[in-house]
């Protein structure tokens, strides 16, 4: 007897083999594209398109279909300066305190450093916060299970969407982010996951000159 929660697979479609394979190849090269970028264009861009992207990250699966995210688009200037200067208090802290030899030789190859003026310049910053518990459709707290993984699921969607769309995106991380929960007033049951900016390219934008591992070296096959 069927499961009345369950319905069919309707929307699952498959290829021959030689399509898939086509598919599967064009994804990659299209994802291989793609880099983080810290020089923006201040130019506009659309709302739908970043609405569109943010349903896509909104498909990712997560524990028990909790769907423990929460993403907040910010465009207002004042709420970005807001944003930008306590990113940037911490940062100084981290490159000038926190950050060991070994981290700073890290990333010392990248070009980074405490100032995070792409904060203010590109037209979207999206704020991700996971939640730790959700409200029912009986309006009790319920628990929400692998929030980490769920969310960095979603996250890794939105990234891919905001590619497929012909933007770029730079996860932003600053620690601790707190200072994300006071400004944009969330609840206690969220914390700060990610800061993903998001906007067109300089158009002098650059790129540190690295390569990605190759597949031998990531993945094995028994």
């Amino acid at each position: 007897m069927p499961d009345p929660t369950s319905i069919p697979l309707a929307q699952y479609r498959e290829y021959p083999v030689d399509e898939m394979q086509r598919r599967a190849a064009a994804f990659y090269a299209e994802m291989n594209r793609r880099r983080t970028v810290r020089d923006f264009a201040d130019r506009p861009v659309p709302r739908d398109v970043i609405e569109n992207c943010l349903r896509a990250a909104n498909t990712a699966p997560s524990g028990a279909n909790k769907q423990p995210w929460h993403f907040v688009v910010v465009s207002d200037p004042a709420v970005k300066r807001q944003i930008r200067e306590a990113a940037e208090a911490e940062e100084r802290e981290f490159y000038a305190r926190r950050a060991t030899a070994e981290w700073l030789d890290d990333l010392a190859a990248l070009g980074t450093g405490w100032q995070k003026p792409f904060l203010e310049t590109a037209p979207y910053l999206i704020a991700i916060f996971a939640q730790s518990t959700s409200r029912g459709p009986d309006g009790k707290k319920h628990k929400n299970y692998y929030v980490s993984e769920s969310v960095g699921l979603a996250t890794g969607l939105l990234i891919a969407a905001v590619h497929h769309a012909g933007l770029v995106s730079l996860t932003h991380t600053p620690s601790p982010m707190h200072f994300l929960s006071t400004i944009l007033g969330r609840p206690d049951n969220e914390r700060p996951f990610l800061l993903l900016v998001v906007g067109y390219p300089a158009a002098d934008a650059r790129v540190p000159d690295i390569q990605r591992k190759p597949l031998d070296a990531i993945a094995t096959f028994v």
